[in-house]
């Protein structure tokens, strides 16, 4: 199920990320120094909770959560969320809705690399990371 995504991931390229954080609404600030950072991606699961810890060198971010059930969630560039994350043909799918709005962010394994797609209003997002 989610073990073959467990372990820590760092990221190797991105594609289209300033792109997609304009349309998430984030100032440029923000903007430039998220696009700086070179996030590691630490993955794990005790018991059916799934933790997944974002840390770089610009902020720290931990979500918690059992797949199919919503949880409130405060991403890196500080929105207030409703998240629920599924397990949908081998991929974690995780959908954010806030204030009438909503982002996919979808992770799968291409190749024994994690590749994530981040989609909102048809704008595509593209970071690869690969297992440390």
């Amino acid at each position: 199920m989610c073990n073959r995504f467990l372990g820590t991931w760092k990221l190797v390229s991105s594609e289209n990320f300033d792109d997609y954080m304009k349309e998430l609404g984030v100032g440029l600030a923000t903007r430039k120094l998220g696009g700086l950072a070179k996030p590691d991606v630490i993955i794990s699961m005790k018991g059916d909770i799934v933790t997944v810890r974002t840390e770089s060198t610009f902020k720290n971010t931990a979500i918690s959560f059992k797949l199919g059930q919503q949880f409130d969630e405060t991403t890196a560039d500080d929105r207030k969320v409703k998240s629920v994350v599924t397990l949908e043909k081998g991929a974690l799918v995780q959908v954010q809705k806030w204030n009438g709005k909503e982002t996919t962010i979808k992770r799968r394994l291409v190749d024994g690399k994690m590749v994530v797609e981040c989609a909102m209003k048809g704008v595509v997002c593209t970071r690869i990371y690969e297992r440390v």
